[in-house]
């Protein structure tokens, strides 16, 4: 159930962003296979070597976060490079305990104000598709609101439900229908190539956005259920998961947060020393779903106007709210917070580089320069 409601509440999202730096549709389609099975396996892998019900999720935030990014110098090669060098960064995080220390010095309000920034965009367009294209859009938006209130869990993979029915009734009405070789599974290999823009502008936000949104947060959630994940093992793991899917175009993978309650929790069963056997079924499920994302990829592609951009939308609101909740919790932070938020949402991009690493920087500064004036007063 876990890589179920993590797979169908966040793929459009994935696709998204990997259209939105650069890649083709059969390349966005190889980069949601990649991450797809990147995850299910090191599910595995990390449920089998430590007997816990540890769960790898692709990067959601990660994935939004490139929405808001766009193609930079270099084009989607460039991108693929910046895929690689986050994989890297992840790994050394667990092998260098100075990087782990250094990433938990950000403050997490100002990486909080830049995540939320960045789905602002996309949450945003739940609105400019139900005016755009209101009768296809509608039905989506009910469901979810229906579904939050009734099985909050299901709102998001009953949303995108309802869109596939939508999408499927517009195929009827306009007369098209997907070729064979379109739905079934392929890759594309991209030699990737590094630049400044790649790096500073998608790897470094990246990484710092996968680490706060979804590492460290899926630490504390498992040590909520009572268990302890292996920090170096699982960052390593990760890590070179992301290196392995970046050729084909996986973003990147990371300890599941939200999702990890499902393997973890009691609804996993009571017996809670065979809990990782729902991690190895849910990882194994994530393997199948990736092998038929193909075909899911294609489907998005002929959705109406304002369908997938409304879904996705749906499915960052929960992100969203919590992202803004941490980025204002702290009273003392909340003008750089606020700063961080406005340049991420700007969408602007200075030198080449995205709005997401200005944001960051600004935040970072101008927390540093109101504290330090608070101390001196």
């Amino acid at each position: 159930m876990s890589g179920l409601v993590g797979f169908t509440s966040a793929f459009v999202v994935v696709l998204q962003g990997l259209a939105a730096v650069g890649a083709s549709p059969d390349e966005a389609a190889s980069g949601l296979l990649a991450v797809t099975i990147a995850m299910g396996v090191a599910s595995i892998v990390m449920a089998v070597a430590t007997r816990l019900p540890i769960t790898v999720a692709w990067s959601t935030p990660g994935a939004a976060l490139l929405v808001g990014t766009g193609v930079v110098d270099g084009g989607w090669p460039a991108a693929v490079g910046a895929f690689l060098v986050t994989g890297v960064l992840v790994a050394l995080t667990g092998l260098v305990p100075w990087l782990g220390r250094a990433i938990a010095a950000i403050p997490t309000s100002i990486a909080q104000a830049m995540l939320a920034g960045v789905l602002l965009q996309l949450c945003l367009g739940v609105v400019t598709g139900l005016a755009a294209n209101p009768l296809a859009v509608a039905p989506v938006v009910v469901v979810w609101i229906a579904a939050s209130r009734l099985a909050p869990r299901f709102a998001a993979p009953l949303a995108f439900a309802t869109a596939a029915i939508v999408i499927a009734i517009h195929l009827g009405a306009t007369g098209v229908a997907p070729a064979a070789s379109e739905l079934t599974p392929h890759v594309a290999i991209t030699t990737p190539t590094f630049t400044v823009a790649g790096i500073v502008g998608i790897a470094l936000p990246l990484f710092l956005v996968t680490m706060a949104s979804q590492n460290v947060p899926g630490v504390a959630v498992m040590r909520g259920l009572g268990y302890t994940v292996p920090w170096r093992p699982t960052m390593v793991v990760t890590g070179a998961g992301t290196m392995l899917a970046a050729p084909l175009g996986g973003h990147a993978i990371n300890l599941a947060a939200i999702s990890a309650a499902l393997a973890a929790g009691p609804d996993a069963g009571e017996d809670r020393s065979r809990r990782w056997l729902a991690s190895v079924s849910s990882g194994t499920l994530l393997v199948v779903l990736g092998i038929g994302s193909s075909a899911l990829a294609t489907l998005v592609g002929l959705a109406p106007v304002g369908v997938v951009a409304a879904v996705a939308g749906l499915a960052l609101l929960g992100t969203l709210a919590s992202s803004l909740h941490a980025a204002l919790d702290d009273a003392a932070d909340r003008i750089p917070a606020v700063a961080a938020f406005a340049v991420a949402a700007s969408g602007i991009a200075i030198a080449g580089v995205s709005a997401a690493f200005w944001a960051l920087v600004v935040g970072i500064l101008l927390r540093a320069v109101l504290r330090g004036w608070r101390r001196a007063g």
